[in-house]
């Protein structure tokens, strides 16, 4: 178990905010996680859609409150479907969330987030290191979707992106990394068997979506969400098999505050 964060309780929260702004959240993410990704903002109080046709994602980004763009399981249809929505939140000033998953592992997921990347106006980047070192082109040993390994100065890395794409920059593992390009949040915590089980760090993504949706200050909530989610990854601790509901059952008890 590695766990630093030691408290009970996080003395800003930012799921509560989520649970009364009550975001609708559009999501063009990967079939692993939808399932998982909808029921986690439900359970903080957000409003999650799940809609990835061509013929209606313009439409779904203009009323959304934000937009996840996860590339898990990419495909053209999604990739076009994923520019359409992009390129509508950006006239409706409607914030964007990237999960670049298993960029780095082959060419056609590396350049399709970097088009993603110069193509829209993205309010955030959530990823892990293999997947920075993408964006980036430092060489990195890649390992499918999981972040592989290679050396890499994440905190300097991660703020040159954000200098360079004018966003937000997360870059999640053992130690969160969170910069603007200029301020920089690192937190630590957690438990790491909530690696063991898929859709974590999708969900995390989604929900900083939310996060962008419901906030006046964006980097001070975000890093107090990063917090909070490593906080109920702790509380999670369990049983793979129940890790999932585990982690649910928390998340909403901490956007009602009642845990």
């Amino acid at each position: 178990m590695k766990s630093q964060v030691g408290y009970r309780r996080c003395t800003s929260l930012s799921l509560r905010k989520i649970n009364e702004k009550k975001p609708l959240v559009h999501c063009i993410t990967n079939y692993v996680v939808a399932n998982f990704t909808a029921n986690g903002l439900l359970a903080i109080g957000a409003s999650p859609v799940m809609a990835d046709a061509i013929e209606e994602v313009t439409e779904m980004a203009s009323i959304a409150d934000s937009l996840l763009l996860n590339i898990g399981t990419l495909n053209d249809r999604t990739i076009a479907s994923m520019q359409a929505a992009g390129q509508s939140a950006n006239a409706h000033q409607v914030p964007i969330v990237l999960d670049p998953v298993g960029a780095g592992a082959t060419e056609f997921r590396t350049r399709t987030t970097l088009a993603l990347l110069e193509q829209l106006k993205v309010s955030l980047i959530r990823c892990n290191m293999g997947e920075l070192a993408a964006i980036a082109g430092v060489n990195w040993h890649s390992k499918g979707v999981d972040s592989g390994s290679g050396e890499l100065d994440v905190v300097q890395t991660a703020k040159t992106i954000a200098r360079n794409y004018h966003c937000l920059v997360i870059v999640t593992g053992e130690t969160d990394v969170l910069t603007d390009g200029v301020q920089v949040e690192r937190i630590t915590g957690g438990h790491d068997k909530i690696t063991k089980v898929t859709g974590s760090g999708c969900l995390l993504s989604a929900i900083c979506a939310a996060m962008l949706a419901s906030s006046n200050d964006p980097f001070t909530d975000l890093a107090n969400l990063l917090r909070e989610y490593k906080q109920v990854s702790e509380w999670a601790y369990g049983p793979i098999g129940t890790l999932h509901e585990n982690f649910l059952n928390h998340l909403e008890r901490f956007a009602e505050g009642t845990e």
